[in-house]
């Protein structure tokens, strides 16, 4: 029995999407699979998706745009994206008879206690009834200053914001590498201790699809396990993968575990 009772799930645009930025549906229906697996378990889950972006920009591709900022293009695709994305969790979660619910969020939105604590109730609400939050960043409107820096640093604002047990980030990798991957002796680091001096061992490099990269993932899975959550970063793409964590703890699946001060 797992030890889970809450867990929130970041899902990443690489995993979400294929090489054309096109939404990969297979991949999709696998997650959602498992996700709803986790629900039967009696596990409360809160996605937080990025790929509406993505999504977006793979839906207009071969259509005549007309000349845009880098701001206006943002914002047209995730307008576009954003609701191809909910509409399949909706479909895929409702083959499972679950229901799912929108919930775009703002920067600003956890910068007042008012605003903040309507988020909170918001979800709650929806958890208490069954429901399962699909949260992400109302990119239509958040630009430059009013952005999060990516939905790394949203998922663990809303981890701590809702009590979880432990935020898991899906990825395209398996976790944190002692060096550059497939050099001779290099492995993931499977456990980070409170304080452990990692910095050697992070990437700057970011994905082609979303905004954060390893940098930002360990920043804000040290920040969120200060918090008392443990962070779990896995790769998305591992056939069993939530269920491997959640439902199998003790499965040994290749990941880093950040483990709650």
């Amino acid at each position: 029995m797992s030890r889970m009772k809450r867990i929130v799930v970041k899902i990443g645009s690489n995993v979400l999407t294929r090489a054309d930025g096109s939404l990969d549906f297979t991949r999709m229906s696998a997650l959602t699979d498992q996700i709803a697996d986790i629900r039967r378990a009696g596990i409360e889950v809160i996605i937080v998706s990025s790929g509406a972006v993505a999504s977006g920009r793979g839906e207009l591709k071969g259509m005549t745009l007309k000349a845009m900022s880098d701001v206006d293009q943002r914002q047209l695709y995730s307008a576009v994206g954003q609701a191809k994305l909910i509409d399949r969790y909706f479909e895929l979660f409702r083959d499972h008879g679950l229901v799912v619910g929108q919930v775009l969020t703002m920067k600003e939105n956890f910068s007042t206690p008012e605003q903040y604590t309507n988020q909170r109730n918001c979800m709650r609400v929806m958890l208490d009834n069954g429901v399962i939050p699909i949260v992400n960043e109302n990119d239509t409107v958040c630009v430059t200053e009013l952005m999060f820096t990516d939905n790394d640093e949203l998922s663990g604002l809303i981890s701590t914001m809702m009590d979880a047990d432990s935020l898991i980030i899906l990825s395209n990798v398996d976790g944190l590498y002692s060096g550059r991957p497939g050099d001779e002796g290099v492995e993931v680091i499977r456990t980070v201790e409170p304080g452990s001096d990692i910095d050697r061992y992070i990437s700057t490099s970011k994905s082609g699809l979303g905004r954060g990269g390893m940098v930002s993932k360990c920043g804000i899975a040290r920040q969120t396990a200060a918090q008392g959550v443990e962070v779990i970063i896995a790769n998305g793409k591992r056939e069993g993968i939530l269920s491997d964590l959640v439902l199998n703890e003790h499965s040994g699946t290749v990941c880093t575990r950040f483990l709650p001060s």
